[in-house]
């Protein structure tokens, strides 16, 4: 890759990392599913425009059954299941286990499109969810009248990168034809409008204050509208597999931000973990022990 590209690439994991701050800011005062809501509704509304100004909105007509499924899996249930997990762990360790998205689309691939996979990403995936097992067991507790809320978080996470795993699969099987920006746009759309009825009926009984809807718009604006629009900008001027070692960066990114502005402490735990969740997917990924894809 390029200097520049490479500096894009280091900016998209920055905002991508500071997603996770941002749900710790907002998901205490507005819930989970309205900060989500509140998420896809000012992100769609920032990229509807830019979508009608280069004349692609039929787009969303034609390609409309598909963008409800993706709007469904890459936005309206794992934003939730994020700002969910934001109420009880940190931006660090959400972010860790964010980073198994390629592990899941992997897994995904090969029991849905039939793809081959390697004994090196088999092995891969087995390190890789073995460090997640890890992140979760370390917050599990069996102690009768334990709190176990970090360790639904923990699933909660890893129930989102699914998620993400299906909807790649389900936008190469589906939405080849569309025009990454229709599928940023539609997909956003869609999980609006999935979680316009859920979010007013659990939308807090005091306004969230200034803080919570900055975390809100920084969401919405910088860490979805924008960063929708770099990932697609990149991924076709070096490819999908350059494109998709975004994941390494953004834990680092999600950690800083959390130490900085969250006093987060940074445990050996999550270091640990987060080293074997890496190599895991390094493996996968074929970055290492094996041909790129």
């Amino acid at each position: 890759m390029k200097a520049f590209d490479i500096g894009e690439l280091v900016l998209l994991a920055a905002l991508w990392g500071a997603s996770f701050l941002f749900m710790r800011l907002g998901a205490h005062e507005f819930g989970p599913i309205p900060l989500a809501a509140v998420r896809v509704g000012l992100a769609s509304a920032m990229l509807v425009p830019l979508l009608a100004s280069r004349g692609q909105l039929g787009e969303l007509r034609r390609h409309w059954k598909g963008l409800l499924l993706v709007g469904a899996l890459n936005s309206a249930v794992p934003f939730a299941l994020f700002s969910f997990a934001a109420l009880s762990i940190t931006a660090g360790l959400s972010s860790i286990v964010n980073a198994t998205t390629p592990l899941w689309t992997a897994v995904v691939a090969f029991v849905w499109l039939r793809q081959g996979l390697t004994p090196s990403r088999v092995l891969g995936l087995v390190i890789g969810f073995a460090g997640v097992a890890f992140l979760a067991w370390d917050k599990a507790s069996f102690k009768p009248g334990a709190d176990h809320t970090g360790f639904w978080a923990v699933l909660a996470c890893a129930a989102a990168t699914l998620c993400y795993g299906i909807a790649a699969n389900a936008t190469k099987r589906y939405l080849t034809g569309a025009s990454p920006l229709a599928v940023a746009t539609g997909s956003q759309f869609a999980a609006a409008l999935m979680l316009a009825l859920p979010a007013a009926w659990q939308w807090p009984a005091a306004m969230p204050g200034a803080v919570a809807w900055g975390a809100a718009l920084g969401l919405a604006a910088l860490c979805t509208a924008l960063a929708y629009i770099l990932y697609f900008r990149l991924m076709s001027r070096v490819g999908p597999t350059n494109a998709v070692s975004v994941t390494f960066l953004i834990p680092l990114f999600a950690i800083l931000w959390g130490a900085i502005f969250l006093q987060e402490a940074i445990t050996a735990q999550m270091v640990a973990g987060g080293a074997v969740v890496l190599v895991g997917i390094a493996l996968a990924l074929g970055l290492v022990g094996g041909r790129r894809a």
